[in-house]
């Protein structure tokens, strides 16, 4: 049976390395004898009920987990009288009350012993196949992975397979050939044969569209890796460019990939370093077969130069530009001559001077699961015998996480940090309710104390491209160490919420140096606009877009700003102010005037902002509202609040509810959820977003819906359904948030209950 532990064998492995013990650190461990044969039988169950329902419920509600806290539970569960909700009546206060003790103590069950609450943050489909590729390649996939690992991938692939035999880019989109090529392989490589139904049905799905050579370019990458496709069918990715100037007044430093969106640039980095070996790695009979397996014409025949723009119209978000076709035509030209010569082999040194740094500043986690699998191919690429490539190893599983529907890769080694920093606000939402909970917030207290980046990475920045990191918060654990604005800002409020409360109860204040640190990091985010973006300042122009070569992926070449990390610096900022406001007290004042006309400038016609991390419309106004009332912006004295909430308010469904689809992330345009039905999550951020500018004030009939709605959604253990996606990076590609159906429910109500009810 599969048992989720935390900090897992950190005291014991001797190729990891920590800066606080493993805080955070999650991993799945198979072990035989675990669990009761009730348990096991329960496993089974849930494991059949979601492959017989996987085409109408795409998205697992990590009950494997559950099962394993069930008998954590300290309170409750606590029923809710259904008198108590009227149809035609605000929902009485003693069932709002009992909802929310429900919730509460269900989701503190959840909590892991160090404090951080563990979920799935799984979804894209195409990152676990990196992995797989990297291990075959490298000679180490069944010395690393298990039976049982390789079993529970196997499921996890079948259970997301669309009904037309392909797969999406993440679980719940319709089927690409990136999705259904590399899903293919990876299951070959996994021992599933080639006559397999499944893969037959992907194969007919490929060969329908022209077959695996109209992958896009990340899956052309990964193909010509593995052996089954050629390195000539791939536009160059030459090492050279990080040998260019970086200075802006040489006029090509504003093209330096030091100036690309840190995501863009570390993935980049260790694909320009193998497009710059082109390795050619052993064939076996395995790749032998893969090359008549994927193309509907014999290998031999493929027009490798033609292959290279070659991209199915289902994967096609980001069409190439002429511009960017010029210049790939050109540098293919060029690429003969660099292969071997003293210039490459000096981009080559200089790029895996980058790639160890990358390592040693993440202890070997990175930035996310595609560098990272990149990255330990490098080191292999280098030495097979390397520390730095064995330092891998034990970090890919804390990117692994098992649900009923089986083992993924997640989009993050976790999103530890940043859904602790919430659970906070929504327990502290909930006033005196929160005084039971104590424990649990006392836990939590520890986890984000422990997870503050407490010295920067190893100097000299500049060299690097990193932005400062003392006293930042990262989005998952101290040791991944990358530093986020609104991580930070999250952070950042979590630890003011907690020292407003009994230290004796919930564990002493983090010292107010530190969150002097964190300001300056926020400060030092602010762009010349007024706006923040993620990871760090916006160092290049948006016309580098131009150059995205993913065609899959939106808006990645630089760090843009967007309204959930200008409204969390904002709100932090504020929060900061009321508590130290003597602390640079006129540099704060005017990064908030500057941050505030920002957020309005983006705000769209119809009142609405665009949520770029969550779906959508709902997720990013409950941003820009928040902002706004941090401000004391309302709809007393704002345009922009009273737009705000019209637009929310059309969107509201007859049962009170919102339930917004994550089409209106890659369409722009707000789309509901078929069936008119209404998703816990989108109701809450648009209950919260109303309340935060005071719109009850005004008419609190819909919110009294809204309400109702969430609380005839709770489940009777307390906990809310699983419903579509939650998340979004990068416009097209949707991830998930498990615990975002726990958290925003319990906040909503917890404001609705003060702020509406008038209970403390």
């Amino acid at each position: 049976m599969w048992k989720f532990t935390t900090a897992w064998d950190s005291d014991k492995h001797p190729l990891l390395h920590s800066l606080n013990g493993n805080v955070g650190r999650q991993v799945w461990v198979w072990d035989p004898q675990a669990g009761t044969s009730e348990e096991r039988a329960k496993v089974e169950e849930l494991r059949a009920k979601f492959a017989e329902n996987r085409l109408n419920q795409k998205h697992s509600a990590d009950e494997l987990l559950r099962l394993q806290c069930k008998g954590r539970r300290k309170l409750g569960p606590f029923p809710v009288d259904a008198a108590g909700l009227p149809a035609n009546a605000p929902p009485q206060a003693d069932a709002v009350t009992a909802a929310l003790r429900n919730g509460m103590s269900f989701y503190e069950s959840l909590q892991a012993d160090d404090g951080h609450w563990p979920g799935d943050y799984g979804g894209p489909m195409f990152l676990m196949p990196g992995m797989i590729i990297t291990l075959y390649t490298t000679g180490v996939l069944d010395s690393v992975l298990s039976p049982q690992h390789k079993a529970e991938m196997v499921r996890y692939l079948r259970n997301h397979q669309n009904a037309d035999g392909g797969y999406g880019l993440h679980i719940e989109g319709t089927s690409t050939m990136f999705g259904t090529a590399l899903s293919y392989v990876t299951l070959r490589i996994l021992g599933v044969g080639a006559g397999d139904c499944q893969l037959e049905a992907a194969r007919v799905w490929m060969h329908a569209r022209g077959g695996a050579h109209w992958i896009t370019s990340w899956g052309k990458f990964w193909l010509a890796v593995l052996g089954v496709y050629s390195w000539d069918g791939l536009n160059p990715m030459p090492p050279e460019m990080w040998l260019l100037p970086y200075s802006a007044w040489t006029g090509i430093g504003w093209a330096h990939p030091g100036r690309f969106w840190c995501h863009c640039r570390m993935v980049y980095l260790p694909m320009s370093y193998v497009y710059g070996r082109r390795p050619t790695f052993k064939a076996t009979p395995l790749t032998e077969a893969l090359r008549e397996e994927l193309y509907p014409l014999p290998y031999s025949e493929i027009d490798w130069n033609k292959a290279r723009n070659a991209c199915a119209k289902e994967d096609l978000y980001y069409p190439h530009p002429l511009i960017q076709d010029v210049l790939w035509w050109t540098l293919y030209q060029v690429e003969p001559l660099l292969l071997g010569s003293r210039l490459r082999k000096a981009a080559l040194a200089e790029c895996m001077k980058h790639i160890h740094y990358e390592d040693e500043n993440t202890r070997y986690v990175d930035i996310g699961p595609v560098n990272k699998v990149l990255n330990m191919l490098c080191c292999w690429l280098e030495d097979p015998d390397s520390e730095a490539f064995k330092r891998h190893i034990p970090r890919l599983f804390d990117y692994l996480w098992v649900a009923e529907d089986g083992m993924k890769m997640q989009g993050y080694n976790g999103s530890q940090l940043w859904d602790t920093s919430f659970a906070v606000q929504a327990y502290a939402s909930t006033g005196s309710l929160a005084r039971e909970f104590t424990a649990c917030l006392r836990a939590a207290h520890d986890y984000i104390e422990k997870s503050q980046v407490v010295e920067e990475a190893q100097q000299p920045l500049e060299e690097y491209y990193r932005h400062i990191s003392k006293g930042a918060w990262p989005f998952s654990t101290r040791d991944h160490g990358w530093p986020i604005s609104d991580c930070s800002s999250e952070g950042l409020k979590a630890a003011l919420t907690l020292a407003q409360m009994d230290a004796k109860l919930v564990g002493s204040p983090i010292p107010a140096p530190r969150l002097f640190d964190c300001v300056n990091v926020i400060l030092s985010y602010q762009n010349s606009d007024g706006g923040w973006a993620t990871y760090e300042n916006k160092r290049s122009f948006e016309i580098l877009e131009v150059v995205n070569p993913s065609e899959t992926f939106g808006e990645i070449m630089v760090d843009y700003n967007h309204v959930e990390c200008s409204s969390a610096c904002i709100t932090a900022l504020t929060a900061f102010r009321a508590r130290y406001p003597d602390h640079r007290a006129e540099e704060v004042a005017k990064s908030l005037r500057r941050g505030v006309k920002y957020l309005k400038s983006i705000q769209r016609p119809d009142g609405s902002w665009y949520g770029n991390w969550g779906v959508c419309f709902t997720y990013g106004t409950w941003f820009g509202c928040c902002a706004l009332a941090s401000v004391g912006e309302g709809m007393a004295n704002s345009s922009h609040a009273r737009a705000a909430c019209a637009f929310l308010l059309g969107k509201q469904r007859a049962d009170g509810g919102w339930g917004e689809s994550y089409l209106s992330c890659q369409d722009k345009v707000y789309s509901q959820l078929e069936g008119d039905k209404s998703h816990a999550v989108n109701t809450a951020w648009a209950l919260l977003a109303l309340l935060a500018v005071g719109y009850h004030e005004v008419d609190r009939k819909p919110l009294d819906a809204a309400a109702r709605c969430l609380i005839k959604l709770q489940e009777p253990s307390g906990d809310w359904p699983q419903q579509h996606i939650s998340g979004v990076f990068n416009r097209n590609c949707m991830i998930t948030y498990a615990n975002y159906r726990n958290i925003f429910p319990i906040w909503a109500l917890g404001e609705y209950r003060k702020q509406v009810l008038g209970q403390d």
